[in-house]
């Protein structure tokens, strides 16, 4: 069993209710694709980005953030947690990004409801941390596994929401120079 699996199945078992969530980062590659990198399935945490169409329900859901800090609790000793949820606007995505979400059917959950990103949009949250060598790892695998090309890649790269901070335009366009030479060796 994933880190991610026992985190979200954690979680459901603390839920008295349905919640939905939008997960990323290696936790997304681990329950959302087949056939992943060995080393993805132990990544500590799940990274969670909350659309601005759902920012209200999840920061009145009382019951939720008690079930977070409850998972962060239980799962310490083994160093697993939950606590990066980021709002849709501190992302590298697409501006429609929420129309491509796919469901996340591992592990089956009966109150947690998980969502991932596009392949295009995890492969824009993966530029994030500039040309980080397991980053361009995921990237490789996300590209091999979506059949991804340069044409497909270049429109998102195009219209790209990146946070207003000089340091992440920055980043972003390091990244982009690794994934653009990552496409073209394909």
């Amino acid at each position: 069993m994933t880190n991610a699996e026992i985190i979200a199945l954690t979680l459901d078992g603390l839920l008295d209710h349905e919640v939905k969530l939008i997960i990323y980062g290696r936790a997304a590659l681990a329950l959302g694709f087949d056939n992943v990198p060995e080393d993805v399935g132990r990544s500590l945490d799940l990274d969670v980005i909350l659309p601005f169409s759902e920012i209200a329900r999840i920061e009145a859901d009382d019951q939720f953030w008690a079930a977070q800090q409850q998972l962060n609790e239980l799962l310490k000793s083994k160093g697993l947690y939950l606590t990066h949820i980021f709002q849709e606007d501190q992302v590298f995505l697409r501006p429609d990004w929420e129309k491509h979400i796919s469901p996340v059917l591992r592990p089956a959950t009966r109150r947690l409801k998980l969502f991932r990103p596009d392949t295009i949009d995890l492969i824009l949250t993966k530029m994030m941390r500039g040309d980080d060598a397991q980053d361009m790892e995921d990237i490789q695998f996300l590209l091999k596994s979506g059949g991804l090309t340069i044409e497909d890649m270049e429109p998102a790269f195009a219209v790209v929401k990146i946070p207003d901070v000089e340091e992440l335009r920055e980043t972003f366009q390091k990244a982009l120079q690794h994934v653009r030479r990552i496409l073209s060796d394909r």
